[in-house]
C-alpha cells in the first residue's frame, strides 16, 4: 500500500520521512492541497530504478536488432570482447 503524506507533512516531518524513504527503499507520495503532487524517494532508490530503466532499454535493443536480423554468434562476440579487454579499450 503507498504510503502518502501532505505537503505540510514533508515540511513538518522532513527527517521522518528521509528515514522511512532510505530505509525502506519505498517512495512517499506527496499530495497538495489534496491531490497527488511528488513521490520522494532516496538517492539509491532512484539510482536503483533508472539502473533497471536502463537495463530494460538496452535488452530492448537487442531483442529489436535480433528481430531485424542484426545478430552474430556468442562466440564472435565472446572473442571481440575478449579483444577489447586484451587491447585495453574495456
Amino acid at each position: 500500500m503507498p504510503n502518502i503524506k501532505s505537503s505540510t507533512d514533508l515540511r513538518n516531518n522532513y527527517n521522518e520521512i528521509s528515514k522511512f524513504c532510505h530505509e525502506s527503499r519505498e517512495p512517499i507520495y506527496i499530495t497538495k492541497n489534496g491531490q497527488g503532487d511528488l513521490a520522494v524517494m532516496s538517492i539509491e532508490t532512484y539510482e536503483m530504478l533508472n539502473g533497471k530503466l536502463e537495463l530494460y532499454r538496452l535488452l530492448d535493443e537487442g531483442r529489436t536488432a535480433v528481430i531485424a536480423g542484426r545478430k552474430r554468434p556468442i562466440e564472435e562476440v565472446m572473442r571481440d570482447i575478449r579483444q577489447e579487454i586484451t587491447d585495453g579499450k574495456i
